[in-house]
């Protein structure tokens, strides 16, 4: 194996010597420039369609009402303090602070999304983020959200914070399946949790109540809803039944109100125990 020329080696080692000094010096004129930038402008962007938080929020929380960054030193101010700042409210899911060369202070927010409001039985009124974390209500903006409430003992100390009963987990569970499916998300206008700590789900159209239980099976259950209404509810009218009970794997429980017409209940049997190939329906007066 023939060897390299001790020339050749020598050249390319002060080749590469050469570039780690140009960059050197490179990155120490960014720097020199980089301190002597002054900020011009701050610019801040909140997207989406929630406003938990607005544009002056966001100067109040960072005192920045009379633009006091504007004119100093990019190097003087502390950009992961502002940041730190930001993360510190409860509706800010996360926040990004960062200059640019040409002296913008540029602010990037991310929202907390909520998915239900609770109520709970100690008279404690928080929201319910898509990843499952209580936060309080606004005072610039009320989410169009479902709202629960009934015997909750879900407690809330006013601060971010997780779900820790397993009714709470349960609520959660069930709300962000009705939001997944058009269909639901539009007849589901409110969950109620009764004295058994069950869920009972509150339709727009119709006046019963739909036991729902647990969040176990949520794809059954609804399933088992989705046949109830198109193969029961249209023979006998949507005032039949005071509650649909789906409780109990692979059964619906119609549970007839006393004020519908009998005659029409009964016509309708014959057809409605087959709403499932394995599931049944029972009448209850």
């Amino acid at each position: 194996m023939f060897k390299k020329p001790i020339w050749r080696i020598l050249l390319i080692s002060f080749a590469w010597l050469l570039s780690l000094g140009g960059l050197v010096v490179l990155m120490s004129f960014i720097e020199i420039k980089k301190a002597e930038v002054v900020c011009k402008e701050v610019k801040i962007y909140i997207p989406g369609n929630q406003y938990f938080i607005d544009k002056e929020e966001v100067e109040s929380i960072l005192h920045l009402s009379s633009y006091t960054l504007v004119g100093r030193r990019i190097e003087n101010i502390n950009l992961h303090d502002l940041e730190s700042k930001l993360k510190a409210s409860p509706f800010i899911e996360h926040a990004k602070v960062y200059a640019d060369m040409d002296g913008i202070i540029r602010i990037e927010i991310s929202q907390r999304q909520p998915i239900l409001r609770i109520m709970n039985q100690f008279d404690q009124d928080f929201y319910v983020d898509k990843n499952g974390l209580k936060i309080p209500l606004s005072a610039n903006f009320t989410a169009r959200v479902l709202a629960v409430n009934g015997y909750i003992e879900e407690p809330f100390n006013g601060k971010v914070d997780t779900l820790h009963t397993q009714l709470a987990k349960d609520i959660f569970k069930t709300v962000s399946y009705i939001r997944q499916d058009s269909l639901w998300d539009a007849q589901i206008a409110q969950v109620y949790v009764n004295e058994s700590h069950e869920i009972e789900l509150v339709p727009r159209v119709g006046n019963q109540r739909i036991l729902l239980g647990n969040a176990d099976s949520l794809a059954v259950k609804f399933h088992n809803l989705l046949a109830f209404y198109k193969q029961a509810l249209p023979q006998v009218g949507w005032d039949a039944y005071k509650q649909i009970n789906l409780k109990y794997a692979n059964q619906v429980i119609g549970v007839k109100n006393t004020k519908a017409d009998s005659l029409r209940m009964k016509a309708a049997l014959t057809d409605t125990t087959k709403l499932k190939k394995d599931t049944s329906l029972i009448i209850k007066r």
